[in-house]
């Protein structure tokens, strides 16, 4: 697997299971989960998994990752989407797919960024989503 993590590693092949209700956490791990294994399945690249409990409202984990191409790039979210609706975690949000360079696909509790490598580096989310986080008492 091309693949790093800032905080979890995914494992390649890891078996994905639907949705449940038996809790937010475990419901958003199973979200990971799905998403993973679509990403695995349709060839994403550099595949980096960011935990964001805590850090942000939007959701639970971030995801980024690229594609070779523009056409591989939508390829990748076709899939994605697909495979979440069949997951039963409902529709996710989609924006940019139309261009193909950057494409948020947006789960609830997992947030997707599907990159072309060349526009993947020139944003660099992951850096910003991994720097420390200030101390209060420095804000002053």
């Amino acid at each position: 697997m091309k693949g790093r993590t800032l905080t979890t590693l995914h494992a390649k092949g890891a078996d994905t299971a639907p949705q449940s209700s038996r809790s937010d956490a475990y419901a958003a791990d199973e979200a990971l989960a799905t998403v993973l294994g679509s990403l695995e399945d349709s060839k994403a690249e550099d595949i980096v998994t960011i935990d964001i409990r805590g850090k942000s409202a939007l959701g639970d984990h971030m995801v980024v990752v690229s594609g070779r191409s523009n056409r591989h790039v939508m390829a990748i979210c076709d899939h994605l989407v697909k495979d979440i609706k069949q997951s039963g975690a409902g529709t996710p949000k989609v924006e940019g797919q139309e261009s193909g360079d950057w494409v948020l696909i947006d789960t609830g509790d997992v947030i997707v960024h599907v990159f072309r490598p060349e526009v993947r580096e020139f944003y660099n989310i992951e850096k910003m989503w991994s720097a420390p986080e200030m101390n209060e008492a420095r804000l002053h």
